[in-house]
């Protein structure tokens, strides 16, 4: 069953079953439970394990400099949790880390780790995409953060998903759960939305946006 789970995981990809067994056999590892709510780590914690989400979801929070709390993302099973922080001369958590419901975590101490990037080479690369992954979603979300306004995070979120070919997107989540996501209230999130369509920007049907201006929206971002 184990084994089933972590080579549905990034960093065990292309790993059978049964060579999963065998590094099984070899390493030392934990696997903790923890509850709805449960701090699983807090920011600056050290980061000394791989920790990979074997049920459930956690999510990663931090606070601005007003005192907001901003979800930076949820993580789910089967993909690790802080990763690219696991080696560097700072490996802290970057985020406080919550359980979004039950969840179980495996815990693979980061001897074990080097060790299994001595003895395989499909999880050494995978780690290395893995890490590099992470590293470009951090960037584009501190990018998104740099944006001053409502108006222009929306208009780089909706320019970002719609690239250069669609006049259409669909909002992934609710209006609630986005402006969890932008790090701002429900009303204000729906406000903004209201008045770029007011402004003719764009045009909004429940989750629908349709793209009426692109130049504006650009124009928004660098405000």
């Amino acid at each position: 069953m184990l084994s089933q789970q972590l080579i549905q995981s990034p960093v065990f990809r292309g790993i059978t079953a049964d060579e999963m067994d065998l590094i099984i056999e070899k390493i030392q590892y934990r696997i903790r439970k923890y509850q709805k709510g449960d701090m699983v780590a807090f920011r600056e914690d050290r980061c000394e394990n791989l920790m990979i989400v074997l049920k459930g979801s956690v999510k990663g929070e931090m606070l601005d400099p007003s005192g907001k709390t901003i979800k930076i993302e949820d993580i789910m099973a089967p993909y690790p949790i802080a990763s690219a922080f696991l080696f560097g001369q700072k490996n802290q958590f970057p985020v406080n880390v919550t359980a979004n419901a039950d969840v179980e975590i495996f815990f693979l101490d980061k001897q074990a780790v080097i060790e299994l990037f001595q003895d395989n080479k499909v999880f050494l690369v995978n780690y290395l995409n893995s890490i590099s992954n992470r590293s470009q979603f951090l960037a584009q979300k501190l990018l998104f953060l740099s944006f001053k306004t409502i108006k222009g995070k929306l208009a780089n979120f909706i320019l970002k998903q719609a690239a250069p070919d669609k006049e259409k997107i669909e909002l992934p989540k609710s209006q609630a759960e986005m402006a969890q996501f932008f790090g701002v209230t429900r009303p204000s999130f729906a406000r903004s939305l209201k008045e770029m369509e007011q402004e003719g920007m764009i045009e909004v049907n429940r989750r629908e946006i349709k793209i009426l201006n692109r130049q504006d929206l650009m124009r928004l971002m660098q405000q």
